[in-house]
C-alpha cells in the first residue's frame, strides 16, 4: 500500500481528549476536558425544545416550528444578527452581519478555516507556548510552519525582543493569540496586547486571535479585544465560540468576525468543509446572545465560586500553582513528586488517585514535564469530589 499522508502522520491524537477516556477507563473525577457538568441556561433548553422535543416513547418528534433544514451557508441571518449586537456591546466595535461574520461549527472550525483563509504552503505562524493544542495541527494542516515563543512560567509572561525576534522572521503571515489563555489561564494586559499590535503592524501580518473564554474573567482582570486597537481591526481576525459562555459545548457553534475581504475567503472554506452549522441550535441560542448585562456578571460570579472552591483546596493540600486570571484551568506543578514523564504522572493520577488531568508537555514546544493541567467548570460536589481524592496525592504518588 502506498503510504499515508505526511501532514497528519505530523502530529498525534488530542491528547486532552485522549485523557477523557483514561479518566472513564479509570472511573476517575474528569477534570481533564474542558466542558461543564452543569446544564445551559434555561432560556436556550426552552428555545431548543420548541424546535424538537422528546415524544413519550423516547424517540425525537419533529416540531411543526423549525427550522430543520439548511441554514444559510455562513449562518442564519437572526443568529448574526444577534451575534452582531453581542459583539458591539461588549467590544464597541460595530460589526456588520452579512459581510464581516460567518459562523462555524465550533471555534474548532473557525480556527482551521481561518488558517487556511491565511496561509500558504511554507508561510510561518507564530504561536505562543504553552498552547492549546489545536493550533500546531492547524498550521501543519494548512501547510504553515509554527514558530514558538515561550510564555514564561510561573507568571507566564513573554519577552518583548523573543517575540520580535520571531515575528520578523522571512516568511511570517501570522501570530495566534489565545486570551484568556487555555491552558494557562493568563489575561494579555494592554501592554502587552500593544506590544503584539505594533509588531504586527510593524511587520505586515495577521492576528488571529481564540477569544472563546472573553466572559471568564476572574477581578480585577479585564478582556481587551485585539480588533479595538489602533491600525488592528483591518488584520485582526476573531475566533470565537458559544460553548463556554453559555455551557453548550455539545452544539458547535463558533464564529469568525473579520474584514468583509477575509470573511469572503472564509465563507469559500467554510463552505466546503460543513457547509454550515446546525439551524436548528442556531436558532436555540439566539435568546443567549440577547441575554442582558445580568447573565454575565452572574456568569463571572459563578465561575469565580468555582475557581475559589477548586484553588482553595488546592492551596490547602499544599500543591504549586498558578492563579488562573481568565478562563477555567489552572496549571499545577508536579516537580516534588519526582516524575520524568508527566503523562505516566497522569495516568497514575486517573488510576491510583482517581482524578482525571491533562500533561503539561501537551501544551508546551520546550522540554517542560512538571505541569498538569485541571479544569474546574464543575459541580461543587465533583469539585468536592476530586479535592478529596486528591488529598491523598502525597501518599499515593511521591516517589
Amino acid at each position: 500500500m502506498k503510504p499515508l499522508s505526511d501532514k497528519t502522520a505530523g502530529f498525534t491524537d488530542s491528547v486532552i481528549r485522549r485523557m477523557t477516556r483514561v479518566s472513564n477507563q479509570y472511573g476517575a473525577v474528569n477534570l481533564s476536558q474542558g466542558f461543564p457538568d452543569f446544564d445551559p441556561p434555561k432560556q436556550l433548553l426552552d428555545a431548543l425544545a420548541e424546535t424538537a422535543y422528546k415524544g413519550p416513547d423516547r424517540l425525537r418528534e419533529i416540531a411543526p416550528h423549525g427550522p430543520h433544514q439548511y441554514a444559510l451557508t455562513w449562518g442564519a441571518q437572526n443568529f448574526r444578527e444577534a451575534l452582531a449586537r453581542k459583539h458591539e456591546h461588549f467590544s464597541g466595535m460595530k460589526v456588520d452581519p452579512n459581510k464581516e461574520i460567518v459562523v462555524t461549527c465550533g471555534s474548532t472550525e473557525a480556527m482551521m478555516a481561518s488558517m487556511l483563509t491565511v496561509c500558504n504552503p511554507g508561510d510561518k505562524v507564530v504561536v505562543f507556548s504553552p498552547f492549546y493544542e489545536n493550533y500546531g495541527a492547524d498550521a501543519i494542516l494548512s501547510g504553515a510552519q509554527p514558530i514558538y515563543v515561550p510564555l514564561n512560567p510561573p507568571e507566564f509572561n513573554f519577552d518583548a525582543n523573543v517575540l520580535e525576534d520571531a515575528m520578523k522572521q522571512d516568511g511570517v503571515k501570522a501570530l495566534i493569540l489565545c486570551n484568556p489563555s487555555n491552558p494557562c489561564g493568563k489575561v494579555f494586559t494592554l501592554e502587552e496586547l500593544q506590544i503584539i499590535a505594533d509588531l504586527a503592524i510593524k511587520y505586515d501580518m495577521y492576528v488571529i486571535t481564540d477569544e472563546v473564554y472573553e466572559h471568564i474573567l476572574y477581578k480585577p482582570n479585564k478582556h481587551i479585544y485585539m480588533a479595538t486597537l489602533p491600525g488592528m481591526r483591518e488584520r485582526t481576525i476573531i475566533c470565537n465560540s458559544l460553548s463556554k459562555t453559555y455551557s453548550i459545548t455539545g452544539w458547535r457553534l463558533g464564529y469568525v468576525i473579520a474584514p468583509p475581504e477575509v470573511i469572503d475567503r472564509v465563507k469559500k472554506v467554510h463552505d466546503f468543509l460543513t457547509v454550515g452549522a446546525a439551524a436548528p441550535l442556531m436558532e436555540a441560542v439566539v435568546p443567549g446572545l440577547n441575554f442582558g448585562d445580568d447573565y454575565y456578571i452572574e456568569l463571572q460570579n459563578h465561575y469565580t465560586h468555582m475557581k475559589n472552591l477548586f484553588v482553595g483546596g488546592l492551596k490547602n493540600i499544599g500543591l504549586t500553582f498558578t492563579e488562573p486570571q481568565g478562563a477555567y484551568y489552572v496549571m499545577v506543578d508536579i516537580s516534588e513528586f519526582g516524575y520524568k514523564d508527566d503523562y505516566e504522572f497522569c495516568v497514575d493520577l486517573a488510576e491510583k488517585v482517581g482524578v482525571g488531568a491533562v500533561p503539561g508537555s501537551s501544551f508546551f514546544r520546550e522540554d517542560v514535564n512538571q505541569y498538569i493541567r485541571f479544569h474546574f467548570a464543575k459541580k461543587d460536589d465533583t469539585l468536592n469530589a476530586a479535592l478529596e481524592r486528591l488529598a491523598d496525592i502525597r501518599k499515593i504518588l511521591k516517589k
